[in-house]
């Protein structure tokens, strides 16, 4: 089981982003996810720095991998372009970079006015778009007339030595079979052994599977649930509205109905480390290899001590 740390570009400034990830390596940490957003999900959190700009800078400031989880390639960003950003971020970190799919949320695709698909549209949009970076990504020009997207006499110049590898998140059927069949990897956010098991089954046997869960550290279990509360009250909010709602007043208007409480049941909180290993083990009984982690709140370096301390020399 690797053990990384999650970058949470909605909450830390590109500063602290890059204080967190040379803290996480210090710590022994193994890799870095890093979320790409246009908005926060709530205005509590109140960053949302542009990922690829952050790679850049994260290449250099540390040997860790990085994988973006995670990226949509279909609606705010053309996948022509998102092949260009991730070939370049391939060569600036030496091949320590993995681009994470996924089907998007209307909170950050939704700025320039375009209609928000359904479900189902949206996974043919991904596997549309992750056939024209891998095109792309063979050098050479490239010409593509889909169903949903046009690529005209396109060539990415700089490339990887080695292919990129694509790893798709997914929550519902359709989407761990999209990611069995397609995806170098898979990405999720939830301990669920059946959607391990159904995208190994569908084409995932072999390849790594990649979880994150959320943690708040502070000196006691009850002041981390308040911060937990106060920056990520969306983290309740269930069924689809996670991909529907198109701003972050929206989300504070459906988190109104989630209580400090409900959110304690989804943040790790506190100093204690053993709700951590717990967390953890319930990640690789359900067959995942690699585990992230992210901290909410100011106290991130208490959260890197922990590890380095009590947690990760714990993890074989």
């Amino acid at each position: 089981m690797r053990i990384g740390y999650f970058l949470s570009s909605e909450e830390y400034s590109p500063a602290e982003l890059l204080e967190q990830a040379k803290g996480a390596e210090r710590a022994g940490f193994q890799g870095l996810w890093i979320s790409d957003h246009y908005h926060p999900w709530v205005d509590a959190q109140g960053q949302s720095a542009f990922v690829w700009s952050m790679i850049g800078a994260l290449s250099q400031a540390t040997g860790l991998e990085i994988t973006t989880a995670v990226t949509c390639p279909t609606v705010r960003i053309h996948p022509a372009v998102i092949a260009q950003a991730a070939a370049t971020s391939a060569v600036l970190t030496g091949g320590r970079f993995r681009l994470g799919v996924g089907t998007g949320e209307a909170l950050n695709e939704h700025i320039f006015g375009d209609a928000w698909p359904e479900a189902e549209i949206r996974l043919e949009m991904l596997e549309e778009s992750i056939e024209i970076m891998r095109g792309l990504w063979e050098g050479g020009n490239y010409s593509h007339h889909g169903k949903h997207y046009t690529v005209e006499n396109a060539r990415i110049y700089t490339l990887p030595e080695q292919p990129i590898e694509i790893h798709v998140s997914g929550f519902g059927p359709k989407a761990v079979d999209l990611a069995g069949r397609i995806g170098d990897g898979y990405v999720s956010v939830m301990p669920d052994g059946d959607m391990v098991r159904q995208y190994r089954e569908a084409g995932g046997a072999g390849k790594p599977v990649q979880g994150g869960f959320k943690a708040a550290f502070a000196d006691t279990a009850e002041a981390g649930r308040r911060i937990a509360y106060e920056k990520w009250p969306n983290a309740g909010v269930p069924g689809e509205l996670s991909q529907v709602l198109p701003s972050p007043k929206h989300f504070e208007q459906a988190s109104q109905l989630v209580t400090e409480e409900m959110i304690g049941e989804s943040f790790v909180c506190g100093n204690d480390p053993r709700p951590h290993l717990e967390m953890i083990q319930k990640y690789a009984d359900a067959g995942f290899d690699e585990v992230y982690v992210a901290n909410s709140g100011p106290h991130y370096q208490g959260l890197f001590d922990m590890y380095a301390r009590e947690i990760l020399p714990k993890i074989g």
